[in-house]
């Protein structure tokens, strides 16, 4: 009996209690770090589960449950993107070994006729994250809600050969796309200094003190699929004495200051939505996506790998260009302005944000290299941008509506303005090198065989 089978039989009881069913998908939701809010039917299915089951695990919920702008560390957006499309990829090669018919994003096993799905998939994304450990940070208690919600889904699958082909597969699935992580970058000891902060001047970013800097480990750790973070660095910033740079100023100066007279209300609510965990937003609105579209396993698996590995592109450059750049935020650049050399510009030593700026360099926007790259992940996979689209947020309580992919990045472009945290330019390009990341991971993984 092999130890795996013997980790499930002790588990077997909260198996039978916690889940039912098995090759059609399951008939609870999911029990995880984030209950109860992955408690909703477009987790039910194998890749459903697992993918939220991942996400729990990447993006653990703040105080009250709620996703905020709290620093996560390890888990705020920029590495948890790389962690998910990690994950991803994994779910997709243990689908892609049942069913064909896609080229593997690593080695992939020939599952045996009739490998059960459910376990193959189940595997592949449970023992992947625990390979992820100790940089993923898992705690005792979210460790070991992830190896009894494991150990619980598997008890559910009827037990014999489909089963235990389909763990074999999963395990194997897990250890191709593990070995291809080995001294990626993640967990890197990367200091301010290592990276060569610049001396404190006009246009140079300098962190804020009071909390820790982010993203110190994304300029050097090793894409998903780029040849190297550097790929599609964009150009640099708009220079301090430009017009543009003077117009993008006094635009986030007017619209993004905490107590804005020129932001409309539904403006404000626009601003506040997107500062949400853009992951947990991003992840349950592409399930929710899966759903609504009819998608089967293989095809749920491939949608997902497809966002995830450019999100986590997206953001390994999108850092490289930051800790390159070092370009400052609005809430340095507006107090400062009067030493800018820019005559256009008028300093405000009064201004504050509408939000907490997150503690690294402003260009290009994080949040606008991201969904660019999903969405243009998404456009490629749907062939259209005419997408139905809905994503909410647990910081307003809303949820938005898309008749196109390409509404949501307009709207995160405006966002990112209207909360404080960027210029719109830094916004424009950071979708546009997203959009580049988004295409490439199109046009190299995930593609067709036969």
């Amino acid at each position: 009996m092999t130890s795996r089978l013997i980790f499930v039989l002790l588990f077997a009881l909260a198996g039978a209690v916690a889940l039912a069913g098995g090759g059609a998908g399951i008939a609870a939701t999911p029990s995880t770090q984030c209950k109860p809010d992955a408690a909703y039917p477009a987790a039910t299915t194998p890749v459903g589960f697992w993918s939220t089951e991942a996400r729990c695990a990447v993006v653990p919920a703040g105080p009250g449950g709620v996703f905020g702008p709290e620093n996560f560390g390890n888990k705020f957006p920029g590495e948890a993107a790389v962690y998910m499309g990690i994950v991803h990829a994994a779910i997709f090669d243990a689908a892609v070994a049942i069913d064909g018919r896609y080229q593997p994003y690593a080695a992939t096993p020939v599952a045996p006729p009739g490998t059960s799905a459910d376990a193959a998939v189940a595997t592949a994304a449970y023992d992947t994250l625990v390979g992820l450990q100790p940089q993923l940070g898992l705690d005792p208690g979210q460790r070991a809600i992830l190896d009894g919600d494991y150990a619980a889904y598997l008890g559910s699958i009827a037990s014999g050969k489909p089963r235990d082909d389909g763990a074999a597969v999963g395990a194997q699935v897990a250890q191709a796309v593990l070995a291809r992580r080995v001294n990626d970058g993640r967990g890197c000891s990367t200091t301010l200094a290592d990276l060569g902060l610049p001396a404190a001047g006009a246009g140079v970013w300098q962190p804020n003190p009071t909390g820790p800097v982010l993203g110190l480990c994304l300029p050097a750790m090793r894409p998903l699929a780029l040849r190297s973070g550097s790929q599609f660095r964009p150009k640099p910033p708009n220079p301090l004495t430009s017009r543009r740079y003077a117009e993008d100023l006094e635009q986030v100066k007017e619209l993004g200051r905490t107590d804005s007279a020129s932001r409309t209300t539904e403006q404000t609510a626009e601003a506040r939505f997107w500062t949400d965990h853009d992951i947990r937003q991003w992840n349950d609105g592409l399930l929710h996506l899966a759903e609504a579209r009819g998608l089967g396993l293989l095809q749920t698996a491939r949608m997902l790998a497809m966002a995830h590995v450019a999100g986590g592109d997206a953001m390994i450059a999108c850092f490289d260009a930051k800790y390159h750049y070092w370009f400052w935020r609005p809430y340095q650049a507006i107090p400062q302005a009067d030493v800018d050399g820019n005559p256009a510009t008028v300093a405000d030593p009064t201004w504050a944000p509408l939000g907490a700026t997150p503690n690294f360099p402003e260009y290009p926007s994080a949040h606008a290299c991201h969904s660019s790259a999903v969405v243009r992940a998404l456009d490629r996979f749907f062939g259209t941008d005419k997408v139905p689209f809905t994503l909410d947020s647990r910081i307003t309580h809303e949820t938005r509506h898309y008749s196109r992919l390409r509404d949501v990045v307009e709207e995160v472009d405006q966002a990112r303005v209207l909360v404080g945290f960027h210029f719109f330019s830094s916004d424009l390009r950071g979708a546009n090198l997203g959009r580049k990341v988004g295409q490439y991971v199109a046009e190299h993984l995930f593609r067709r065989t036969c």
